[in-house]
């Protein structure tokens, strides 16, 4: 006896098999036959895959946009400019309110866990203590995982170091950074040495947003990769963004890279955002603002897409959707063929729960209870679509159902219905 059986779905290795569930874990995959359960969801046709993973996200400005005002000039410099003046003006109600908003469209999209940097240059730690509240409340659905994150510079704010300690004291999960933003390469290398120290006592993950600019000289992933091995952190580090590297020689890159994979360092490149946030001081040609994903999936690093942002400061679109964001990225990085279109799947699945150090994630007998029955054959065709989320379950119990998106046609000798499906 089962308390739930998703029958008949095709697995991301296009293996059909029925999975049944007791309680908040996978009890049993292959053939079911007959076998009995509180409830059964018939995937028959579908794709069933593990939940979407975004590594990398601003919960404390999520679904702010226009607050205080738009961001007239679309630059990152601008966007944090922007959340500074929110920041003197929001409440931790609202805070809450906002991420517990987006937390629902998470769980509609199958989105069942996410990493949020959240700010530490303030010295009440509002956002601190109310996404410290948020991840308790969605603790039963979205494993949520918080960086200390001192978006002002870890020296260049006067009490951002104090207040980043304050943090992790509270509790927040991942040290964070942001060596590029402080006031010479020197503090930015500097920065990076003691937070990776930080870390290191603490036994915690390290994140760091790192090099987002497109000044080919930025090159703090250097620094982050040498103290990961230094700190015996490899596996445990991951560098966002990484956009300076797009502007960098092929000489020095080949020299980086290898240093990356040794320290074995996640990269997160962030598609939508820095698409749209890079680049701008350029007239033609335009950097596509995006890191070396390629070259870094070719050298064994394991790189997974992230959202970044939903309607706040930096961006004014976004769902909450990682299809969305891996579509983008395979086009940007030009990933097109079906063996690479594969992977951006993985890219917002496999490979970010790894960079998330998740554990009980994925479809095998005795892991979490947590997956996503999408409107598509196969991961390609659900990115092609952005397929449906027909059926999305957390730890064991269905916390999202959304109907087929077919077509009804009223046009003469053509059939009633249209499924954008295809094969």
């Amino acid at each position: 006896m089962f308390d739930l059986i998703v029958k008949g779905g095709t697995l991301p290795d296009g293996t059909v098999a029925d999975i049944g569930i007791q309680g908040d874990k996978i009890a049993a995959i292959g053939s079911l036959g007959d076998a009995v359960a509180g409830e059964i969801i018939d995937a028959s046709g579908d794709l069933v895959s593990p939940p979407f993973v975004d590594p990398h996200f601003h919960m404390d400005a999520t679904l702010s946009y226009g607050l205080p005002r738009i961001n007239a000039s679309g630059t990152l410099l601008e966007g944090i400019g922007l959340w500074g003046e929110l920041k003197q003006v929001m409440t931790q109600d609202e805070v809450i309110e906002r991420a517990l908003k987006y937390c629902d469209w998470a769980a509609s999209m199958g989105l069942l866990a996410i990493r949020s940097h959240v700010d530490t240059c303030d010295d009440r730690l509002l956002g601190v203590e109310a996404l410290l509240q948020v991840r308790e409340q969605v603790k039963d659905y979205i494993d949520l995982q918080l960086v200390a994150f001192p978006q002002d510079g870890f020296y260049r704010d006067p009490t951002a170091r104090e207040n980043t300690i304050r943090a992790l004291d509270m509790g927040v999960d991942v040290v964070g950074g942001i060596p590029h933003f402080e006031r010479t390469m020197a503090d930015g290398v500097a920065s990076v040495t003691e937070l990776c120290e930080i870390a290191a006592e603490r036994g915690l993950q390290v994140d760091m947003h790192c090099d987002e600019t497109d000044d080919p000289h930025s090159r703090h992933i250097e620094t982050l990769a040498c103290e990961t091995q230094r700190l015996g952190l490899q596996g445990r580090v991951a560098g966002s963004h990484l956009t300076s590297m797009h502007s960098m020689d092929n000489y020095y890159v080949s020299k980086l890279l290898p240093l990356i994979a040794e320290a074995e360092i996640n990269a997160i490149p962030n598609p939508l955002i820095n698409i749209v946030l890079q680049g701008r001081h350029d007239t033609y040609p335009k950097r596509r603002g995006l890191t070396r994903v390629k070259e870094m999936l070719a050298m064994g690093i394991n790189v997974g897409w992230g959202q970044d942002c939903v309607l706040d400061p930096w961006y004014s679109l976004g769902t909450g959707d990682m299809l969305d964001v891996a579509f983008m990225g395979l086009h940007v990085a030009q990933m097109t063929s079906p063996a690479e279109m594969r992977t951006c799947f993985d890219m917002v699945t496999e490979n970010n729960a790894k960079t998330m150090g998740l554990e009980g994630y994925g479809l095998q007998v005795g892991a979490n209870a947590s997956l996503v029955v999408l409107d598509a054959g196969d991961p390609i065709e659900a990115l092609r679509l952005r397929a449906t989320r027909l059926c999305v379950v957390a730890k064991g119990r269905i916390v999202s159902r959304t109907p087929r998106a077919d077509a009804s046609l009223s046009i003469s000798g053509r059939p009633a219905t249209s499924r954008r499906r295809h094969g």
